[in-house]
């Protein structure tokens, strides 16, 4: 039962420990599992560095989600990551996160989630395709895969407007729902689809080509953009904490719990992937569906209806996850003052920042109709570690400059495994700017972009308040 709105915010604590959870594996739990094994395997070229590239991606995730958890008891405010950082570095670095992820992380995701549950939807509805088009005037235009895709972003920020148990009843169902399909794909290849030339030829040779120098460390590194990115968005349980009831013990454990049975999940899918597909199979899939090639060669044909289904069942569980949280970033912004003052303002009655929501969909919406959310994505991907690793030395920063903060939970491993996430994630960051520049420092230029619109935020909050 949601409790009372809370007299500093307003929101209503509407959401237990499996509320939170489901948020934390709804949103991790995309179309990424489903697809990015393919290129990963042929950037590294061997099954046991395909492995070793998930290992990896899971062992650093579960180490900052573990980290977060120190954070998110000690502020479980709305906002989450965003007012960790803005108390820790000052409330530039915050903005700056809030400005990326309003401009291209979270809205960004959220139309391209939407566009694959369209593109899948097309599989059972051929009339819903990007060169269907309904309206076209030179490059410019409206498709029925966008149609739709606009259509679902709509109707899940509706659902959102109408209280945060809404929006957290249908992550539960959707999130449980495509839960059971990873795990039927995964019970489908241990017990079936075991194929005796697969596995001799990936475990057989697990560690072809990995060479044990620097060379198998920079293709690890590169190649868990993919990974990471398929493992992203554990941290929007974070943006909500203000509405999780007892949030300094269900955050924390919310994040611990999710990331460990995602990564646990993916971790099996890629052992099935291997079991069922050669490694060149695996490297060729078609549109790089491995989990439908996998599953193709269990099932049959049906495979395809079946995989399309459960991939729909995923994206459209993902957005509902992201758009929920995304708006409690902008909110938290809002009454900072460093957005309009509007987006602050809640529902008299459910007590829900419809207009944080509204502006978040109408965002997400453009970027889909514009197409650019795919590259804008591949530019932010250095900006995202890049804020993991800033709000993880937070810690470091917080206990020297606030050592009597209340702290119910700390950091497992602490100084030790906070250390080794920010060592590993800034190896990442090194190589990625050696090795692909291009999605780098547009990214950097994109945060860049925020610091005048900060100042000019600042100007506004100097000034007697008015309408915006």
């Amino acid at each position: 039962m949601a409790r009372p709105a809370t007299a500093d915010t307003g929101l209503i604590q509407g959401l237990g420990l499996l509320d939170a959870t489901t948020l934390v594996m709804g949103s991790m739990i995309g179309s990424g599992i489903f697809i990015v094994s393919a290129d990963i395997a042929r950037q590294v070229n061997s099954p046991g560095l395909l492995i070793m590239t998930w290992v990896a991606t899971a062992v650093l995730t579960l180490i900052a989600a573990l980290t977060y958890g120190e954070l998110a008891a000690a502020m479980p405010q709305a906002g989450g990551q965003y007012v960790y950082l803005r108390e820790a570095f000052g409330p530039l670095c915050g903005f700056l996160y809030g400005w990326t992820l309003l401009l291209v992380i979270q809205t960004g995701t959220i139309a391209a989630v939407a566009v694959a549950f369209a593109k899948f939807a097309g599989v059972f509805l051929p009339w819903i395709a990007a060169d269907r088009w309904l309206v076209r005037v030179g490059s410019l235009g409206v498709n029925t895969q966008q149609l739709v895709a606009i259509a679902v972003l709509t109707g899940l920020t509706w659902i959102n407007t109408r209280g945060v148990r809404a929006g957290a009843l249908v992550q539960n169902i959707f999130t449980f729902t495509k839960t059971v399909a990873l795990l039927g794909l995964i019970a489908l290849g241990i017990f079936f689809g075991r194929d005796p030339e697969a596995v001799a030829r990936n475990f057989g040779a697990f560690w072809q080509g990995a060479g044990w120098d620097f060379t198998a460390v920079r293709l690890v590194g590169v190649a868990m953009v993919g990974a990471l990115f398929s493992s992203d968005a554990w941290n929007n349980v974070t943006f909500a904490a203000a509405e999780i009831r007892n949030p300094r013990r269900n955050v924390p454990l919310a994040l611990a719990l999710g990331v460990s049975i995602v990564s646990a999940l993916y971790l099996a899918c890629n052992f099935v992937y291997l079991s069922v597909l050669p490694l060149e199979a695996i490297q060729q899939a078609p549109e790089d569906r491995v989990a439908t090639a996998a599953a193709q060669r269990i099932l049959g044909p049906v495979a395809v209806y079946a995989m399309a289904a459960a991939i729909m069942v995923s994206t459209f569980g993902c957005a509902n996850g992201m758009i929920l949280a995304g708006a409690r970033v902008y909110y938290a912004m809002a009454r900072d003052g460093l957005l309009f003052r509007s987006l602050a303002r809640l529902d008299p009655v459910r007590h829900t920042p419809n207009l944080s929501l509204a502006a978040q969909c109408v965002w997400a919406c453009a970027l889909t109709l514009s197409g650019t959310y795919s590259d804008l994505l591949d530019y932010v991907i250095f900006a995202v570690l890049l804020f993991y690793i800033l709000t993880i030395a937070g810690v470091f920063v917080l206990r020297r400059k606030r050592p009597k903060m209340e702290r119910p939970y700390r950091a497992v491993g602490y100084p030790v495994l906070p250390a080794l996430y920010i060592a590993l994630a800034g190896l990442i960051e090194i190589l990625l700017l050696l090795y692909k520049p291009r999605y780098t420092w547009p990214g950097l230029l994109i945060v860049l972009l925020g610091v005048p619109f900060f100042w000019i935020w600042k100007r506004r909050v100097a000034r007697p308040s008015g309408a915006d």
